[in-house]
């Protein structure tokens, strides 16, 4: 089904990654975007800027991929200008789980992430393994919610964010406050944390002495074991020598209750922190 499609942001980071596959698809896209950069990068591809009002009037779908800190304000101005029946697309939970989008209730809220390319993968072409970020060569995974909205615009939005996020091989369907679980607790505030201290764990390893190009290789590869025993990809477990130290470095590295990060009060602040919404 073709839709009318306004994308908000397109000339941005993720704007121009599903820039690029909506202009494959049979969607009628209007590209809206006021940075000067995005706008000179939307040139480079050809495609004209279209004012937001005059890109909402004719709206059947709204996609706001704008930085989160500017979710508010853009929605604020953006979702009264939708005809009823509408949807809008937010591409993470923080600004939608706290509570900034306008009240709207005849249209549709929906809420999506990329997984992004899986480091164990079946990638063959080097293009698609050097895709990071995904939404280019590489397959990944996404993740999606129906925040608001009849039953029936699931579907309509899954695969909107499929073609959006292309190639996609599974979608999950989860609420906006597991997809907040995900991301920020569990991908950032823990996931990205760790590899912060992974890095800086070389730095002081180079500092006492070890070749960085050494450190790099090593711990490369080490983090591949890991992924294989931790993630049950091989067939193998840790030694019982690794056993111990992980055992003493749990305790050296991690407070007890580290685990609340994941309660609601604690997410919830990540996110207002993300978005402003706290200030």
């Amino acid at each position: 089904m073709s839709e009318t499609i306004a994308l908000i942001g397109a000339g941005g980071k993720m704007g121009c990654r599903i820039t690029d596959n909506l202009r494959r698809s049979s969607h009628r896209v209007f590209y809206v975007e006021v940075g000067e950069a995005g706008v000179e990068r939307l040139k480079r591809r050809g495609l004209v800027v279209t004012p937001l009002q005059e890109a909402l009037k004719e709206a059947d779908l709204a996609i706001l991929a704008v930085p989160d800190i500017f979710i508010g304000k853009v929605a604020a101005v953006a979702v009264p200008l939708l005809k009823s029946g509408a949807m809008v697309i937010c591409l993470d939970p923080a600004a939608p789980h706290a509570g900034v989008l306008p009240n709207r209730g005849d249209i549709t809220y929906f809420v999506t992430h990329p997984c992004h390319p899986p480091v164990v993968n079946d990638e063959t072409d080097l293009a698609a393994k050097l895709d990071f970020f995904g939404a280019i060569k590489a397959k990944q995974n996404i993740v999606c919610a129906l925040m608001q909205g009849p039953e029936a615009d699931y579907s309509k939005g899954e695969q909107i964010c499929r073609e959006m996020f292309a190639p996609v091989m599974t979608a999950h369907r989860v609420t906006v406050e597991q997809m907040a679980i995900l991301e920020p607790a569990l991908s950032e505030t823990v996931v990205a944390t760790c590899f912060a201290v992974i890095m800086e764990a070389i730095d002081e390893a180079v500092r006492r002495g070890v070749p960085r190009a050494a450190a790099i290789d090593f711990i490369l590869g080490h983090i591949w074991v890991d992924i294989g025993i931790f993630f049950g990809f091989a067939d193998a477990v840790l030694s019982d020598g690794a056993k111990k130290a992980v055992e003493r470095g749990r305790k050296s590295l991690f407070k007890d209750d580290w685990k609340k990060v994941f309660e609601a009060e604690n997410i919830m602040a990540e996110i207002r922190a993300i978005t402003g919404s706290g200030a």
